[in-house]
């Protein structure tokens, strides 16, 4: 019986270092140069505009960094997250187009990070939505932004980008 407690007690005091390894291997997994195409809304209810992104993503074992730009129609417009692991646990910062930060957190289910968003400011009539990034294969990725309609309640993507590796 003693040897199964202290079995027990080992695992348990490993956990978190098991968790963070595979952490640092999703977050190097992702780490690399990429390209998109994708739609965003202006708003919600307003028109759709395709966009083609670019994006670079730096890792550390417990971090992830992305900076990318869009352009569509005549725009381009720039974006960028820091996001920590700590244990499963994500937390971080978006700066979106408008340039203001907003808060992150979150975790990940197998190859996705589900993300709380607090808007900086109000946007789509609330301060909150979800982000999504979620790794297709090993050479894919989607970033989603998922943003819920005051007037119907129905939730909205407000961006989706598909990205390739390059």
């Amino acid at each position: 019986m003693r040897v199964v407690s202290l079995t027990a007690v080992a695992l348990i005091l490993c956990l978190p270092a098991i968790s963070q390894a595979a952490e640092a291997d999703y977050l190097r997994s992702i780490a690399g140069s990429w390209s998109g195409k994708g739609l965003v809304l202006t708003k919600i209810g307003g028109s759709k505009v395709n966009v083609s992104c670019s994006l670079q993503v730096g890792s550390t074992p417990a971090s992830l960094s992305m900076k990318g730009r869009c352009r569509g129609l005549l725009v381009s417009r720039g974006f960028s997250a820091d996001v920590k692991t700590s244990g499963s646990r994500y937390s971080g910062t978006y700066v979106g187009p408008a340039g203001q930060s907003s808060s992150l957190s979150g975790s990940r289910h197998g190859d996705t990070v589900n993300l709380a968003v607090t808007w900086a400011r109000v946007v789509n009539g609330d301060r909150s939505a979800g982000m999504t990034i979620e790794k297709l294969g090993t050479n894919g990725l989607r970033l989603r932004t998922i943003d819920k309609d005051v007037a119907t309640g129905r939730s909205v993507a407000t961006s989706s980008i598909e990205f390739t590796r390059r």
